[in-house]
């Protein structure tokens, strides 16, 4: 490996399985010393075993690599604090971090209860929030006293949340509100050496090998597109000091393809000048759709 991350400590959500594992290892193989986090739920959050996160620690650590684990809640302040404080009591300092973590709870709308949608929302979105929170206020803290950190957070948004995903209005509504969370953030933490971005990965996890089994699946031989593992360059890199300059931005991944999403921006537009009445009103809404770019559709759709 070129060693990218050597020196970096890293944060990952989420790491016990999956994309979060496959970061963790590839962040590691790159010479980052990384915080392993991972309640070790069931693919609904239910339950939990330390066991995952402990599994990935040993293993980098079989690699030589340097991991140590940590089982806290990251939906919440006590956890979220702890993870990073974590980080920095173990190696001296935090340079990125990786929200990952996440389950779901597929419902049609007309069947989601609300403690369907809570708990959705609560891991991904709210799951997101505190660590980037904690994990900010210790980089201003370092840039106040003079050690401007080259510091980086990768956010993981889905292309349900950029698109929307039938069955799955809780964790679309939550992966849209990531996207939007990484702009603020972006623009908030440069002043103090922090870089944020997010990426809205496609590969195989416990989240998409049963709903996508025909998609998801290993082929017999040949390059595994679906493989988590694909998606971890593009984390390690945007983890990395290299990616200096690359803020506020979401990139989709999978398998060998890296794409620029391109999000809301002004299309085909009118101006009265004064008020419209509502027939006016739809006559011009008409009118503008039939010239604007037709909206990508709905997953499942």
């Amino acid at each position: 490996m070129s060693g990218l991350c050597s020196e970096r400590v890293a944060v990952v959500t989420g790491a016990g399985r999956g994309l979060g594992r496959a970061h963790a290892l590839a962040l590691a193989a790159e010479g980052a010393k990384v915080v392993v986090n991972d309640l070790g739920v069931g693919l609904d959050g239910t339950g939990g075993t330390a066991g995952p996160a402990q599994l990935v620690v040993d293993e980098i650590r079989a690699r030589g690599g340097q991991a140590v684990a940590h089982h806290g809640d990251i939906a919440t302040a006590e956890g979220a604090a702890s993870l990073i404080r974590t980080a920095v009591e173990t190696w001296g300092r935090l340079d990125t971090l990786v929200n990952n973590a996440g389950f779901l709870r597929d419902r049609m709308l007309v069947n989601l209860d609300e403690d369907d949608w809570d708990a959705v929302v609560r891991v991904h979105l709210k799951g997101h929030f505190l660590p980037l929170k904690y994990a900010a206020a210790h980089w201003r803290a370092e840039a106040k006293a003079g050690r401007v950190p080259a510091a980086r957070v990768v956010n993981t948004s889905s292309g349900a949340g950029l698109l929307g995903s039938v069955g799955q209005g809780n964790y679309s509504a939550a992966k849209a509100g990531i996207v939007g969370l990484t702009l603020v953030a972006a623009a908030e933490t440069g002043r103090y050496g922090v870089l944020v971005n997010a990426i809205a990965p496609a590969a195989r996890t416990r989240m998409t090998e049963a709903t996508f089994a025909e998609t998801m699946a290993a082929p017999a031989d040949g390059f595994d597109a679906m493989a988590p593992e694909n998606v971890s360059p593009l984390v390690v890199w945007l983890g990395s000091a290299a990616s200096a300059g690359v803020t506020g931005r979401v990139f989709e991944a999978e398998g060998g393809r890296i794409t620029v999403m391109e999000g809301w921006r002004p299309g085909p537009t009118a101006d009265k000048g004064g008020r419209w009445s509502p027939a006016e009103a739809g006559e011009t809404a008409l009118r503008l759709l039939a010239e604007a770019t037709k909206p990508e559709p709905v997953y499942g759709g």
